[in-house]
């Protein structure tokens, strides 16, 4: 009988086979969350330790919470650190979103972490070499990392002076244009409708998606704006966050009732004495 793909490498297969998947930011830890955010028909949730003050504790809970509901967590880890990486994996992310990666050495070293757990020291080094391992280890490491996902953030020059060497590691699952940091990067902060910007981006999706590596941003923007990218050949949008979704949909609706209470104006609500 052949084994059903676990939820998590469902995500990998359809985000290197060009698929659109679709997810948001959580920011809130509140436990009611999980089973909404399920309701929503997202692919994935992405949880960010870089920018977001959330411990250990907290992210092992969140992680274990979204998957039981389905929804496979990605875990953006605070810098580009194999152990950070793998204390998140420890704690339930289905996969890794490292920030700022510049070199494909430094995706080496995530592999590793990500990948070839639970290698380790001179055996791990040996492997990330191409030394050739026993067939079944090299099964038992081929199914696991089948089950994580390896995702970098690509947000400065230098990262896409290298970017052909960044998108031929081995095991890489997808590239994730940080839309701020790279504009910077560019010389043009936060100018995203700027031409520079968006050949950019257009050049960074083309070339993953020749090296069948996902292609990724996080926007939070308007619709007609995050729609463009996908047609520019992102199969990846983390759409926006939990935050500033509640943010603008409590303004609508604080300005709508506000509208209501004018001087004159009937709000078709009679008076009750309590």
């Amino acid at each position: 009988m052949k084994r059903k793909p676990s939820t998590n490498q469902h995500l990998c297969e359809r985000l290197k086979q060009g698929a659109l998947v679709l997810g948001t930011l959580i920011v809130s830890p509140s436990p009611r969350w999980p089973e909404v955010v399920s309701q929503a028909d997202l692919d994935f949730v992405f949880i960010d330790t870089e920018h977001i003050a959330i411990d250990r504790f907290e992210l092992s809970w969140m992680c274990q919470a979204y998957s039981a509901f389905g929804v496979p967590p990605l875990v953006r880890i605070p810098s580009v650190d194999p152990n950070a990486a793998t204390m998140a994996l420890d704690g339930g992310a289905a996969g890794i979103i490292a920030p700022y990666v510049e070199t494909a050495e430094q995706i080496q070293a995530l592999r590793g972490a990500v990948k070839k757990r639970p290698l380790k020291g001179r055996r791990l080094q040996e492997t990330l070499a191409g030394k050739g391992l026993e067939p079944k280890l090299e099964r038992y490491l081929n199914q696991s990392a089948d089950q994580t996902l390896l995702i970098v953030n690509v947000e400065s020059t230098p990262a896409l002076d290298n970017l052909a060497e960044i998108l031929h590691v081995p095991d890489l699952d997808g590239v994730l244009i940080g839309p701020h940091d790279l504009s910077c990067s560019l010389g043009i902060p936060e100018e995203y409708d700027n031409p520079k910007f968006i050949d950019t981006c257009a050049e960074i999706f083309r070339q993953a998606r020749l090296a069948k590596v996902g292609a990724g941003i996080h926007f939070w923007g308007d619709l007609k704006q995050q729609t463009r990218f996908i047609d520019l050949g992102a199969n990846m949008l983390i759409h926006s966050a939990d935050i500033t979704l509640f943010q603008r949909a409590l303004q609508h609706d604080i300005s709508v009732l506000r509208g209501t209470s004018k001087p004159g104006k009937s709000t078709g609500v009679n008076n009750l004495s309590i």
